[in-house]
This record gives C-alpha cells, sequence and structure tokens, in this order.
C-alpha cells in the first residue's frame, strides 16, 4: 500500500513540474518544456545520487580493515536480506546520523557518523544500519532523490515565473498562444513550490515508517531501533549534521520532526509514533512465535 501511495506522490510530483511549464511558458512548449525538464532531472537524480549525497556529508570510504565490526555487521545483514553488501563510509564529526543512497542495490553505499557509532549499543546500531539497509531494498534512496530533484526544479520554475511577471507588468503579452497565463503565473510563484514541498515530505515520511518495519523484521529485534530512534532524537536536538537541507530526507532522524500541522513540513514522522509502532510491531512478532 505505502509503495502504491509513493509512486502516486511522485506522479503528482511530476504532473506539478508538467502544469508549471505550461503556465510559466504557455501552451504546448510549456508542456513540452515541463516533461524533458521531468525527465532529465529524474535521470540525473537517477545517476549521481549516491555521490552527490556522499560529496554533501564529506563521507569518507571505510574498508573492512579500518572497521571490522561495523563492516561485518552490515556484511552480516546484506547476506540476510540477499542483496550486495553496500559499501561503506563514515561521515566525520560527533553529531549521530546515518543515512542510505544509490540508484539501486548493487551501487548503494550506507553512511553512519563517526557519533552514532560512539552513542549507540550493538543491537542499536544493529537497527540503525538495517533500516538503511531496507531503503536500499526498496530503492528509497531512488524515490528521495528523485523528489528532492523535482521538487527544486519546481522552485527553480517558480523563480523563473517572477521574472516573467516582472516582464507582463512592463508591457508583455499575457495571450496564452504567445505568452505565460497570468493566473497560472501566480500559482506557479506562490502555490507550487508549496506544494511540491508537501508532497516531497509526505513521500519521506512514508518512506521512513516503511524503512522501521523492514529494519524490525531483518533483526527480528524491533526494540534495538525503537532504542536507538530514542537517543538519536535527543542527540540531534543536541548537534545536527551540517549539510544541504535538500539531503535531510536521507538521515534517519531529524531533530526537527513536529506534531500536527508542523509534522506536514516535516521530512520524519514525529519520532515517538515510530518508536509506538516498533513496539508494537514487537508485540505481534511475539504473539506470532507464541502461537
Amino acid at each position: 500500500m505505502n509503495q502504491i501511495k509513493t509512486l502516486g506522490l511522485l506522479s503528482l510530483l511530476s504532473a506539478l513540474l508538467v502544469g508549471i511549464g505550461y503556465f510559466i511558458v504557455g501552451g504546448t512548449s510549456g508542456i513540452i518544456i515541463g516533461i524533458v525538464m521531468a525527465a532529465v532531472m529524474n535521470l540525473g537524480s537517477w545517476y549521481f545520487s549516491d555521490k552527490i549525497a556522499l560529496s554533501a556529508y564529506q563521507a569518507q570510504p571505510v574498508s573492512p580493515e579500518q572497521a571490522p565490526e561495523l563492516y561485518q555487521m552490515l556484511e552480516r545483514l546484506s547476506q540476510k536480506a540477499n542483496i550486495p553488501t553496500p559499501a561503506l563510509y563514515v561521515v566525520p564529526g560527533q553529531a549521530a546520523n546515518a543515512f542510505a543512497t544509490g540508484r539501486d542495490p548493487q551501487h548503494a553505499a550506507v553512511a553512519v557518523t563517526e557519533g552514532i557509532v560512539n552513542m549507540l549499543t550493538t543491537d542499536e546500531l544493529e537497527g540503525v544500519i538495517a533500516h538503511e539497509l531496507t531503503h536500499v531494498i526498496n530503492r528509497d534512496t531512488l524515490t528521495q532523490a528523485v523528489a528532492a530533484t523535482i521538487a527544486g526544479a519546481i522552485s527553480q520554475l517558480a523563480y523563473m515565473a517572477q521574472w516573467a511577471s516582472y516582464g507582463m507588468a512592463f508591457g508583455g503579452s499575457s495571450d496564452d498562444r504567445r505568452g505565460p497565463n497570468p493566473i497560472g503565473l501566480l500559482l506557479a510563484m506562490f502555490l507550487a513550490p508549496l506544494a511540491a514541498s508537501l508532497i516531497q515530505m509526505t513521500i519521506s515520511r512514508t518512506r521512513e515508517f516503511e524503512a522501521d518495519a523492514g529494519a524490525a523484521r531483518l533483526t527480528n529485534n524491533p526494540r534495538g531501533l525503537a532504542s536507538a530512534l530514542q537517543k538519536l532524537e535527543v542527540g540531534a536536538q543536541r548537534m545536527s549534521v551540517q549539510a544541504n537541507p535538500a539531503f535531510e530526507p536521507l538521515l534517519i532522524i531529524n531533530s526537527f520532526a513536529g506534531e500536527g500541522l508542523t509534522s506536514l513540513f516535516s521530512t520524519h514522522p514525529p519520532t515517538q509514533k515510530r518508536i509506538e509502532r516498533l513496539l508494537q510491531l514487537e508485540q505481534e512478532m511475539t504473539s506470532i512465535s507464541a502461537a
């Protein structure tokens, strides 16, 4: 169900990009430009997502000899999940976080900060690694990269719409056959970037719940990840990983996850809700084992 929801949201995001092209440029030409931009952005995200994200966080590759315990954990969980072992990276700094990236399981990477390795117990760290591997299995790294790129393109088009509106104010044509639609310009300038952000955030939150559940099943220990999330929530409020905000959906924890209406603009669900779902899943798994 979550996969269908995510596909629908991505389609809506792409349609929004095409629609903005129509309103800014006008007519069929605008639709074609929107489609071309969506295709180029999606292709670029698909191929370069891992390199861009790792560079943004200054992640450094780590060999099995440099971090034997961490690598063995990653290798064991990857074998259990029946996927190739991703490349392992470490992000310098004491902020506690982790992320996965890559266009598919054959080109994936898992990155952890120095802070998270020092903060968590073995069971907790295993839960975090399993969470990131689930993102890889579900190809969430690609989904989130595509969503972020399209949302960024929509914001750039909205910026272009501002310049188009200035041109119309100084004598430009408002005829749809020769120029942009003035009402469409207003929508593109103010509502489209907001809608794109809301859709992107919804996609991210949906994938986090799914990755939590996958990690619980992969480790057979939902409480390990629940305990890790509790510690990471406190740590993220004290010290966050510094990078481009566009990459925040990749992280396992975000200190700005809110409740109520503010949660609509958060890349992650409230941590307490994630913990509650994991503990509920633990009860379900226990009941099945006892049956």
